[in-house]
């Protein structure tokens, strides 16, 4: 699909081979604050998880990619969540893995790519992305795909003893 297909990399579904992948990804702490998780998940539960890939993003309600090199190698997870056909639109999440993979160009290619196919393929009017206050990276990378900051969540994500605001970020289908 040349949707999914950009320069230096490719967006595909998720395969019965990704469980090691996705069970390290899903397990790291470091990430935890991105995706509200607060407890690890099991190798048995992924596989189930992996097993349930293919439902299609209007029974599941989510769409979770791999990311790709040209050369194949799996450097992150780009996610659509809180699908909403009513009022077509979706949450975008980006993970790219390992620092080594960071500050390339990589999660702003795969952005573009996820969000050529929300508003092309989808036809979703709006994509929106949920960034903590701190996680500036994230920032600039919505911000630079052309998201705008809409609202700012006081309080919203208590991480370790702190309150951190959140804030939401939202990107319009131009006709």
């Amino acid at each position: 699909m040349l949707t999914l297909k950009g320069e230096n990399l490719y967006l595909r579904a998720l395969e019965p081979e990704d469980l090691d992948f996705v069970y390290i990804l899903e397990n790291d702490e470091r990430v935890w604050e991105m995706s509200a998780t607060q407890t690890p998940y099991s190798r048995f539960l992924i596989k189930q998880y992996l097993e349930n890939a293919h439902q299609d993003i209007y029974e599941a309600k989510q769409l979770r990619l791999v990311i790709c090199t040209i050369d194949h190698a799996s450097i992150g997870l780009i996610d659509l969540f809180d699908y909403n056909p009513t009022h077509n639109r979706a949450g975008v999440g980006v993970l790219i893995a390992e620092k080594k993979h960071r500050g390339k160009g990589y999660g702003a290619e795969a952005l573009k790519l996820i969000v050529s196919y929300g508003f092309t393929h989808l036809r979703l009017h709006q994509l929106y992305a949920n960034i903590a206050e701190d996680n500036l990276t994230s920032i600039k990378l919505f911000e630079n795909q052309g998201f705008t900051k809409i609202g700012v969540k006081k309080e919203w994500n208590l991480v370790d003893t702190i309150y951190k605001d959140e804030f939401l970020y939202q990107l319009l289908y131009v006709h």
